[in-house]
């Protein structure tokens, strides 16, 4: 997925997936980092049980540096 794609969704979070796309990694970094670190993200993030989800407008505005 790109930056340009993620814009265009109509929802309002993202998954770890859709997310590691973007930062060229793998999504498990974000789900391990969500439960243990998720101050160190630089982008919020919501758990809810086994699932980690991604405000997606406040992710677009860290990977844009605002």
């Amino acid at each position: 997925m790109t930056l340009a794609e993620l814009k265009e969704l109509d929802r309002d979070v993202i998954t770890p997936a859709q997310a590691a796309g973007i930062l060229k990694c793998d999504p498990h970094y974000i789900r391990v980092a969500a439960r243990q670190c998720p101050e160190q993200l630089g982008f919020p993030v919501t758990i809810l049980g086994s699932r980690t989800k991604i405000p997606r407008i406040p992710f677009i505005r860290y990977i844009e540096g605002q």
